[in-house]
């Protein structure tokens, strides 16, 4: 399977972790938290917490503390159909494809709910054929672009499909929530807006070629209660627990070796690391745990800094600053993870042509 042409896109507005601060200590919210909430929430706003700025679906910022059911719901609908057919269209440019070429196009999100789903909306705003399979997968939390992916490549596979779109988006402004819980807290000062697509094909195109050459992935339902959505009061609720770098990074190792050793590659073949920006510790842990030094996840690093953490469509990002960057090709490890606890991954071989 190959990639013909990848596409982000992200709300107008980009607003600093400075600006966020400054906003959240005039709000109503932040004078009923406890004094550690708001102790914690200064330290990670006004540290070194691997983000600098992030693009949000808020103008004006304080549009952040309309907490309610219908407010944020309000917040998804109208800005995740608008974002992933943006970045659909921008993958469509560089695939140099029409919408009337693509046979399938699958959709994951987790930051809201749509019936039907955002395929129908992304469809009508493309101009998809009639007759184009819509997928929308939800629930899979940061990790859903690999799923989306194997799925693609199924589709492909099949002889069903030559052209499918896959799309991933995260309206995170959509799912803020506000209490005493260090994980709600922290949760809230790293997520940001925005998404990723994929055109995909099975026939390389005369663009640099990236070429998916073995996937896997791994469920750990042991460690579900460390990372997942709960609904309380109608709204989502992000549980984030300590641990989860920790779990992150392990886990992370553990699809590497299984996917490498089943595709009879060795490490040391790998050459480049695309990488979930769960954030700075997650980053570390996986640093440490994969036996990475701090250059082999800067695109990785520059994603967290410039956009926060994107949730699903964060490796699509970062692949496409590599391949902007021009990253030396050979074979590269593409792997997020999140709720579940899920972790994926891919073996990429990328080419100049």
């Amino acid at each position: 399977m190959y990639f013909l042409g990848l596409g982000t896109a992200t709300p107008p507005k980009r607003y600093t972790q400075v600006e966020c601060w400054e906003v959240l200590q005039k709000s109503r919210q932040f004078a009923e938290l406890a004094p550690r909430s708001r102790a914690i929430l200064k330290k990670v706003f006004t540290g070194k917490n691997g983000v600098a700025t992030r693009y949000l679906a808020l103008d004006p910022l304080e549009e952040a503390f309309q907490i309610s059911p219908d407010t944020l719901h309000s917040r998804f609908s109208r800005h995740a159909p608008a974002l992933a057919a943006e970045a659909a269209r921008r993958a469509l440019v560089e695939a140099r494809l029409s919408p009337e070429q693509i046979d399938a196009v699958i959709i994951s999100t987790c930051t809201g709910y749509l019936c039907p789903g955002l395929t129908s909306y992304v469809s009508e705003a493309l101009g998809l054929r009639p007759d184009a399979l819509g997928l929308d997968l939800v629930g899979q939390g940061c990790g859903a672009a690999l799923p989306n992916l194997r799925l693609a490549e199924s589709l492909l596979r099949s002889e069903r499909c030559r052209h499918v779109l896959s799309i991933c988006v995260e309206v995170c402004s959509a799912a803020f929530y506000l209490d005493n819980d260090p994980g709600v807290l922290i949760s809230l000062c790293l997520f940001g807006d925005g998404a990723g697509a994929a055109v995909l094909s099975l026939q390389p195109n005369a663009q640099r070629r990236v070429k998916w050459t073995a996937g896997g992935s791994l469920l750990f339902p042991q460690d579900r209660e460390m990372l997942r959505f709960e609904t309380k009061g109608g709204l989502l609720r992000n549980i984030l627990a300590p641990g989860v770098p920790e779990i992150a990074g392990r886990h992370a190792k553990t699809v590497f070796e299984k996917v490498i050793s089943e595709a009879n590659i060795d490490r040391s073949e790998i050459t480049g690391w695309i990488m979930h920006a769960g954030g700075r510790e997650v980053l570390s842990a996986l640093q440490q745990s994969l036996g990475l030094n701090p250059d082999d996840l800067r695109w990785s690093a520059d994603i967290l800094e410039e956009h926060g953490n994107l949730s699903s469509p964060c490796v699509l990002f970062t692949l496409q600053r590599a391949l902007r960057e021009n990253a030396p090709g050979g074979r590269w490890w593409l792997c997020s993870f999140g709720a579940g606890f899920s972790c994926g991954g891919a073996i990429l071989e990328v080419a100049n042509v």
